[in-house]
């Protein structure tokens, strides 16, 4: 059965809700039990363990993005309990208060599974890599574990999404050093703490974010959602990354069109609100 948590409101408040649209993150305490991590933890554990096409890599000979953690995508399709997890109302019902919209679609999930001694995570935002018309995405980071400083949680630049940094750099040791200098030059505030069991964030799609290495003996086990408005069209392609997830992501779904397709279910509606996309990210402005 379900744990009849992930169905149940978390108490999201409206000076929580202001400081994520200004701040582009925010990190909660306590949105997730014990003992409901403890219930899917291990789904995701062996989905990570049958899919990790590196496994059999050393370490030091990977690429730097690939030592920087190991990811794998979209386990809601393929485990029905992990599924519960990516499906939940919680969950979902957070990132449509926080996006100000009439509800949220799933882009997709990833583990995103760091491993003793891996590597440092570079700067980066996401959204560069998704074919959105909007700035309306937000990713939960579900950490399975407490998440010390020494296991690399995420740094955030606090009010990033607001500028114009490092859109249009992939994930790399350049993209490393072009927000780094980015970040000094603008006075961006680094912001880093240590997360305790249950604590999840959510930021922005347009959110500069890295992670420190993982230097304990122990993996830092994390999943996470990506959440769209529910009302997001498919832009025309920036780059191949864009064109990519394109195909992966959102194959049924024309450009101009809602990603209704098959891939991007509704997993929160709000039927009392009456906002849409073209209301919603003025503040994002």
């Amino acid at each position: 059965m379900p744990s009849a948590e992930l169905d149940q409101s978390y108490a999201l408040t409206e000076p929580q809700i202001t400081q994520f649209r200004k701040e582009g993150f925010l990190r909660l305490p306590a949105v997730l039990s014990r003992d409901t991590l403890a219930a899917y933890a291990p789904d995701i554990d062996a989905q990570v363990d049958a899919r990790n096409a590196n496994r059999l890599i050393p370490l030091a000979e990977r690429s730097l993005y690939d030592q920087a953690f190991v990811q794998v995508s979209n386990l809601w399709e393929t485990d029905e309990r992990v599924r519960e997890l990516v499906f939940s109302r919680r969950l979902a019902r957070v990132a449509t208060q926080l996006l100000g919209t009439r509800g949220v679609r799933l882009w997709h999930d990833q583990a995103l599974y760091k491993e003793p001694s891996g590597g440092f995570t570079p700067w980066h935002v996401d959204q560069q890599y998704w074919p959105m018309e909007s700035s309306l995405s937000v990713t939960a980071w579900i950490p399975l574990q407490p998440v010390p400083l020494e296991m690399g949680p995420l740094c955030f630049g606090r009010g990033s999404h607001l500028k114009q940094i490092g859109r249009g750099l992939p994930i790399s040791a350049e993209s490393e050093r072009a927000i780094q200098r980015a970040v000094g030059k603008q006075n961006i505030p680094e912001v880093q703490a240590p997360f305790a069991l249950g604590d999840v964030s959510f930021h922005l799609g347009w959110t500069l974010h890295r992670a420190g290495p993982n230097t304990t003996e122990t993996p830092r086990r994390v999943m996470t959602i990506i959440y769209m408005d529910i009302d997001m069209r498919l832009a025309d392609p920036k780059n191949k990354f864009q064109q990519s997830d394109w195909e992966r992501w959102t194959p049924n779904t024309r450009l101009g069109e809602v990603m209704n397709d098959p891939r991007n279910p509704v997993v929160y509606s709000d039927r009392t609100s009456t906002e849409s996309s073209g209301k919603t990210d003025r503040w994002l402005m």
